[in-house]
């Protein structure tokens, strides 16, 4: 999570990251089973200098804000997740049908099962992130009586890593399933998603791992062993 850790290489975990963060930063998310199937994106909402929330109230946005900032800090090699909007990213996926739990499976019983199980809670991700806030703050509160916002960067990464692990937990919901399933997940889709979704700014997150975005044909520098030369476009036409 932080830059600083020993051993760690915050370029390798990005390239990691972006194997398996959707790219198309849940473009269907909108959608509902009885909505009509449209080939056409919706419209895009790039990242904005000045953004305020719709969804998050303020201490949840400072705590968003701060998270976002450790889980992709910017270093050497480019922006963090803050830098490139994707706290706005995720409060956007707050008014999405998602959010809601709206195209997910959301009857019992509920279990605790194996993650090939698929998501085991009642909680929908809009509550998953109200609860799973206010538990983190909590914790926060008790053990150095200031908010996760208001602790310093190497407390902020002590927490999450003690979340991630379990160490950490709370009676209102499973910190680990939020910290892995929405907080983490959420900020990699910001980050690599197409900025049309409003992270991902000016595709700065395509430019540093060479991804070349939805460029029509580029079969020919399959198997290259030299990197990609042209810059990324994304699904609207920007380019980089």
């Amino acid at each position: 999570m932080s830059s600083n850790q020993p051993g760690s290489s915050r370029r390798n975990f990005i390239k990691g990251a972006a194997l398996i963060a959707p790219l198309a930063a849940l473009g269907s998310a909108t959608a509902t089973p009885t909505d009509p199937i449209s080939s056409a994106p919706p419209p895009p909402h790039p990242a904005e200098a000045s953004y305020s929330p719709t969804f998050f109230t303020p201490d949840e946005w400072a705590f968003l804000n701060a998270a976002c900032a450790r889980l992709i800090p910017k270093d050497e090699h480019g922006p963090g997740a803050v830098e490139l909007g994707v706290p706005q990213y995720i409060d956007r996926q707050m008014a999405t049908a998602w959010a809601d739990g709206g195209i997910w499976y959301m009857q019992g019983p509920f279990v605790e099962a194996k993650p090939e199980f698929g998501y085991q809670s009642a909680l929908t991700p809009k509550q998953q992130f109200r609860l799973g806030i206010k538990a983190i703050d909590a914790l926060c509160q008790k053990s150095y009586a200031k908010s996760f916002a208001g602790l310093t960067p190497e407390l902020q990464d002590d927490m999450l890593r003690r979340i991630e692990k379990g160490e950490l937990t709370s009676p209102d919901l499973p910190l680990k399933t939020f910290f892995a399933s929405f907080l983490l997940k959420t900020t990699m889709e910001g980050y690599f998603g197409d900025p049309m979704y409003g992270g991902n700014k000016d595709m700065a997150a395509w430019t540093m791992i060479a991804y070349p975005g939805v460029r029509a044909d580029y079969l020919e520098w399959v198997g290259e062993a030299k990197p990609y030369p042209y810059g990324p476009v994304s699904i609207y036409g920007q380019r980089s």
